[in-house]
């Protein structure tokens, strides 16, 4: 009896298995939350220290136009300039593709029924494999001298970035637009077509409206890959860190003076303690979009 009630109460092979996977997958989650929070810790550390050790003031830092660190005997980190290219850039190409991701989507989702889709699918997917240096190459030798030509200037600028990014947020807006418009119940549709309404005002007033939350969520994904680019827009901008008058001047963003500078600063220095500030700020903003979407995606579950 004992035996049979021994055998009984031991794990099995499975039982042991699931043990395992158990703390490996939360070995996992713990590295993963260390990874996380060491990298807050070290970029929100080493981001204050400009104002804390180096003395800076957080006002100047946001307000000023003017940004050299390196400046004696007054440093000068006046981000004005940079924050303001890098929401210029941000917010222009998110207008410009929200328009083209809608349509798309819908000719995708309501239009051209699934032979559109087969065809369009594999075009978004492979812009958004194309890598950054390409879409800044092709802006460098194709958008500046268009800008330039056009609108004047030396081409380089905001408008040119814009264009850049344009091309490169469509596909991820697009794509996550794609996927709202399959999360509208399909009753929606059925019921505004049995109550004598066309298939255009089915779409525009039934099924766009109520994926509006999953479009907001796709353009503020989209704003958040565009304000995180580096490389393409360097290539465009100008890289200029002044104060841009216009959408043709040479202009600069958060992360193209980070990409150009911190390979010429010293560990420590307020040049670099400057350009850590900056990441923060980068930083910050991430955090900020990823909040919107939560909030956005809680308000407009179906």
């Amino acid at each position: 009896m004992d035996a049979v009630k021994t055998e009984l109460m031991k794990k099995s092979k499975a039982s042991r298995q699931d043990q395992r996977g158990k703390l490996i997958s939360l070995f996992c989650i713990f590295l993963i939350m260390l990874v996380v929070l060491s990298i807050l810790y070290m970029i929100t550390s080493k981001g204050l220290a400009t104002f804390f050790e180096n003395k800076m003031s957080f006002t100047d830092f946001f307000t000023k136009k003017v940004w050299n660190p390196s400046a004696k005997p007054q440093p000068l980190v006046g981000a004005l300039p940079m924050i303001v290219g890098s929401f210029g850039v941000t917010v222009l190409s998110a207008i410009l593709a929200a328009p083209f991701a809608i349509a798309t989507a819908v000719f995708m989702t309501d239009i051209s029924g699934k032979r559109g889709q087969a065809i369009l699918q594999p075009v978004i997917e492979l812009l958004v494999g194309i890598p950054s240096v390409v879409y800044g190459f092709i802006g460098l030798t194709v958008v500046v001298p268009f800008t330039r030509a056009v609108f004047g200037g030396t081409g380089f600028g905001i408008l040119s970035g814009t264009f850049v990014l344009f091309v490169m947020v469509l596909p991820t807006v697009t794509s996550m637009y794609v996927d709202s418009l399959k999360a509208v119940p399909r009753f929606y549709r059925e019921a505004s077509l049995a109550l004598g309404a066309t298939r255009w005002q089915t779409i525009y007033k039934v099924i766009i409206r109520a994926s509006i939350p999953g479009l907001l969520t796709a353009i503020i994904f989209g704003m958040a890959r565009a304000f995180g680019e580096a490389l393409a827009v360097q290539m465009v901008i100008g890289n200029a860190s002044i104060l841009p008058q216009d959408l043709v001047s040479p202009a600069s963003t958060l992360t193209s003076v980070l990409t150009t500078g911190i390979g010429n600063t010293v560990l420590g220095t307020l040049p670099n303690n400057a350009l850590w500030s900056l990441a923060l700020v980068l930083l910050l903003m991430s955090l900020v979009f990823n909040l919107l979407t939560r909030f956005i995606g809680k308000k407009g579950a179906f």
